[in-house]
């Protein structure tokens, strides 16, 4: 290659179109003609706007009986946050102008859906127009496994009890040779991809997430990133894809790469790979997310310039990465999230979960995904 991105691959990007070949040439394309390429889709997708929602994290437990090697957030005799006490953060974060709460916890042994269905319906209760962005698939599914209800029907107790929209997390890889060393217990690629899909089915939207930079190969970042273009094909109903850098801190898995003295992705992988994947997923899914929490705030700012159109949220309690060794805080406010757009040059603008204007969820008419309702 002379350093320049073949003609014929720009126009299969153009058509939303990119292959697996694609993917992998893409990774030997020198950084700069690869950031421009990713920079130019998302101009046409997104213009000079970036985005941002005002939310809050709530993990009501560290508690969980999960094995995954890559977790420095989990305990064995974490306590469980009560009701009133998740109301407590409710409320803080409605007082705080949040218009998400985003809500996951641990995996608790004899724990099954009624306990997620009780925290929905207790904050819809008192705040009907909080969007709950809450609960992981693999959250789902061991609800759903506990209560001996199919993840279908759990789904739509959920959705009937007031929940939004899904966080896409616990995808890791969505390689069956990564989860079973890094993840062996936890729901395998084609249950996420159930899950994710009867999530769509029943009218709740999720994201889609990529924990990258671990045990895994290229090759299987790329697979991973198509995984979520065919889903999107199908339901239409991923809002955004966030890559997310392993975090190798306090976790088995990270202490093993470090005695092999490998250690945590550099700044230029982190960005090749958010400019893959806009290019990648162009035509399919528009907004790619850049986590200020892992990458900091100025590469993440950087980041505006490499394919990625929104920066996430304000968060207000972040606590899991924070477990994993990340040290760019808890918490951002709307201020500074602001004046970093505008020192990239971007234009910020408060949105919704499902990527509306903030100003409609309270006219009733917020933008919503295409995915299917089967209620």
């Amino acid at each position: 290659m002379d350093g320049k991105i073949p003609e014929d691959l720009k126009e299969r990007a153009y058509q939303g179109k990119s292959t697996k070949e694609d993917g992998l040439l893409l990774l030997g394309v020198p950084p700069f003609e690869l950031f421009r390429f990713a920079d130019e889709l998302r101009s046409l997708i997104a213009g000079d706007t970036v985005t941002y929602v005002v939310n809050r994290n709530i993990n009501f437990t560290s508690r969980c009986v999960g094995t995954c090697g890559f977790c420095a957030f989990r305990t064995n005799t974490g306590r469980v946050l009560s009701l009133e006490e998740i109301m407590g953060k409710v409320r803080e974060a409605k007082q705080a102008k949040a218009t998400e709460i985003c809500i996951q916890g641990g995996l608790l042994p004899d724990v099954g859906l009624n306990f997620y269905l009780g925290i929905v319906e207790t904050i819809k209760a008192e705040f009907p127009e909080m969007h709950i962005h809450s609960f992981s698939p693999m959250e789902v599914y061991h609800a759903a496994r506990t209560s001996g209800v199919t993840v279908k029907e759990a789904l739509l107790r959920l959705k009937r009890s007031g929940l939004d929209s899904m966080p896409g997390t616990a995808a890791e890889i969505l390689s069956d040779r990564v989860r079973e060393i890094i993840c062996p217990a936890k729901l395998r690629t084609s249950e996420w991809i159930e899950v994710v899909s009867q999530a769509h089915a029943t009218g709740i939207p999720t994201t889609a997430t990529m924990m990258y930079g671990h045990i895994e190969t290229l090759e299987e970042r790329i697979d991973h990133m198509l995984i979520i273009r065919e889903i999107q094909k199908k339901t239409g109903g991923i809002t955004e894809f966030v890559p997310l850098p392993f975090m190798p801190y306090n976790n088995p898995v990270g202490e093993k790469m470090m005695k092999e003295s490998r250690y945590a992705t550099t700044g230029l992988e982190d960005l090749k790979n958010y400019a893959i994947s806009r290019i990648l997923l162009h035509g399919h899914v528009d907004n790619i997310q850049a986590s200020w929490v892992k990458l900091g705030k100025k590469l993440a700012q950087f980041a505006l310039h490499c394919g990625v159109n929104d920066l996430g949220g304000t968060l207000m309690e972040e606590s899991i990465s924070r477990s994993a060794g990340a040290s760019n805080g808890e918490e951002i406010s709307v201020e500074e999230l602001e004046w970093m757009i505008h020192g990239a040059g971007r234009v910020p603008k408060e949105r919704t979960t499902l990527y509306g204007r903030a100003s409609e969820l309270f006219s009733g008419n917020p933008k919503k995904p295409r995915c299917g309702v089967s209620e």
